[in-house]
């Protein structure tokens, strides 16, 4: 009796040394990941098209409701006063002055959360797929968690995707990326960056949903940090789930624009 009691005791005495993890979070962000809401294409023939959120059901009426909504968020970043005009006037002019919308990628932050994401001991390698207004092309990413450090900034050349390295703080993936080029926006309204933009990316994933939102630290162009609005997935729970193959892109627009109302 008293050496039940006793190991009992004992076991209890063990148990309380180990740390407690909820059972919601997890640092496993392996899988195909899912975006929800967002703004979808529909085809003119779409019966659906009826129930479309836009005056009159009208898939033009559509796009441009759905711009007047993006205007009217009020998370923006905060750009020093003398680069007002040049932001509006990329804004203005973005079906030609968009470099997703001449086939170039998204770069970091645009092109968002990944659609799959394969997760190793010491790396993560991050799979995109063609989003809306995102980029062309599938991308990928490759994260080292090894805890390296960063090449210096002077010694990298300004690509699309930068140099990203992860860590771990607790159960949230962080992602510090640098040396970005300045070809790239931060989204479809014309908000431009300087190569010195430093982006950290936050992952966190409670159960089968995904958060991911970006901070952007420009103070080339930048009046403080501009933390972009977090989006929501859902893992795909079919284990035989693949992404689908993006189309190539090919510019045939440009030479027969007539409005600058964005497509």
């Amino acid at each position: 009796m008293y050496r039940a009691i006793a190991a009992a005791a004992s076991l209890a005495g063990v148990l309380s040394l180990v740390p407690v993890r909820a059972t919601a979070q997890s640092t496993d962000l392996s899988g195909v990941w899912v975006a929800t809401g967002g703004v979808g294409r529909v085809d003119r023939g779409d019966p659906l098209a009826s129930n479309l959120a836009s005056r009159d059901a009208n898939l033009v009426n559509f796009e441009r409701d759905n711009a007047l909504m993006r205007r009217a968020d009020p998370n923006k970043p905060l750009y020093k006063p003398e680069f007002w005009a040049r932001v509006q006037e990329l804004d203005q002019n973005g079906n030609s002055a968009d470099p997703s919308y001449g086939c170039m990628p998204g770069g970091v932050p645009r092109m968002g959360p990944p659609a799959k994401i394969v997760q190793a001991p010491k790396e993560l390698i991050f799979l995109y797929v063609s989003p809306p207004a995102q980029g062309w092309g599938d991308q990928y990413r490759v994260i080292p968690t090894d805890g390296r450090a960063h090449t210096p900034l002077q010694e990298l050349d300004g690509t699309w995707k930068g140099e990203s390295i992860g860590r771990w703080e607790g159960d949230t993936l962080v992602i510090d990326t640098i040396g970005l080029t300045d070809s790239s926006w931060l989204d479809i309204r014309g908000y431009f960056h300087s190569e010195n933009m430093h982006v950290v990316e936050r992952l966190r994933r409670e159960g089968a949903t995904l958060t991911w939102q970006a901070t952007v630290e420009d103070p080339d162009v930048l009046i403080k940090p501009w933390t972009m609005n977090p989006r929501t997935l859902r893992i795909n729970p079919d284990p035989k789930a693949m992404l689908p193959e993006s189309l190539p892109c090919v510019e045939r627009d440009l030479s027969h624009l007539v409005t600058k109302e964005h497509h």
